[in-house]
């Protein structure tokens, strides 16, 4: 297996997720449960972490954390070997309780944060579990909306972005997360770029230029080596050009979002392959994300034509 990439520096914000060997439950009781959410509490006080939103679900958690000393690899390997170790005694067992490392993509917080946390905090809804996510005992979202206090949780960057005032912060919070149910919208964590980063292409060539430009020892980590020599708008209408796709106004709006999604190129170039308006690209890339999330066949399509794309890029 691929070694996955690391970027850590002060003030990194993460989405991280880890599931289950096999997929296994990882939380079995109540008690499971809060002993996770102790061990959270403890990373803050021992590690400086950001907790900002969580979730644990049956056989996985989802948490939207921040780093503001850079030191995500200490953080996790509290929370995920401190959690181990519990279970494992509890229940007289040896070994692995999570499949592999922990999945942790790097956000740029001010445009995925918001998107993020409803996304975490719908998980249950989802899964079927409850019919609203008020109903869920186990994430974060009645800290949120002022049902429920936790000294740990840091509620008010997100809040923030609402309104100044907590009341109506946490109303209007309230609204943004009971909008995105029943809606066929997509998950944000599908704008990840090479499996590790979530943001703009102005936050992937920072990160990029800032981080891993001069990591050529890491060079055989299949992320560095596709942020670092990411396709060309040419190279990727090239691939698209060769994909399975019904008729030519859908090849037109896939190498639109792909170009969108991977180029890096600026609003303004992109379109100027398109004749059209920079607006106008960021608009078509978000419907036709829509459109595929509705569209199963369409979808596959797309997955194949991506994964001829990193594959052409990523192994050069």
């Amino acid at each position: 297996m691929a070694r996955q990439l690391r970027i850590e520096y002060p003030g990194a914000f993460y989405h991280v997720t880890s599931h289950g060997n096999e997929q296994k439950e990882i939380f079995r009781s109540k008690k499971d449960r809060e002993q996770f959410l102790h061990y959270l509490e403890t990373a803050k006080e021992r590690y400086g972490a950001v907790i900002h939103s969580y979730c644990l679900m049956n056989n996985h958690y989802h948490l939207l954390l921040e780093t503001p000393t850079g030191n995500l690899s200490q953080v996790m390997r509290h929370i995920n070997g401190a959690y181990t170790t519990y279970f494992n005694v509890k229940r007289k067992r040896f070994g692995h309780l999570f499949q592999g490392r922990y999945k942790a993509i790097l956000v740029d917080a001010d445009e995925y944060a918001k998107e993020l946390s409803r996304y975490i905090h719908l998980n249950p809804v989802r899964a079927g579990i409850v019919i609203r996510p008020e109903e869920y005992e186990w994430s974060s979202y009645r800290n949120y909306i002022g049902n429920r206090t936790s000294t740990w949780l840091i509620t008010d960057f997100i809040l923030g972005y609402f309104d100044k005032h907590i009341s109506y912060s946490r109303k209007k919070y309230k609204q943004f997360t009971e909008d995105g149910i029943g809606i066929e919208g997509i998950s944000p964590l599908q704008a990840t770029v090479a499996s590790t980063l979530l943001g703009g292409a102005g936050f992937i060539k920072e990160i990029t230029e800032r981080y891993l430009e001069k990591k050529e020892k890491d060079r055989n980590i299949p992320a560095v080596r596709a942020l670092n020599t990411g396709p060309v708008i040419d190279n990727i209408l090239e691939v698209v050009n060769k994909a399975p796709f019904v008729d030519e106004s859908i090849r037109k709006k896939a190498g639109i979002y792909l170009c969108h999604r991977y180029s890096g190129a600026k609003l303004k170039d992109i379109g100027r392959y398109f004749e059209m308006k920079d607006a106008a690209v960021s608009q078509a890339s978000k419907r036709f994300a829509q459109q595929i999330e509705k569209d199963k066949s369409l979808k596959n399509a797309l997955k194949r034509t991506e994964e001829r794309l990193l594959v052409s890029y990523v192994e050069t």
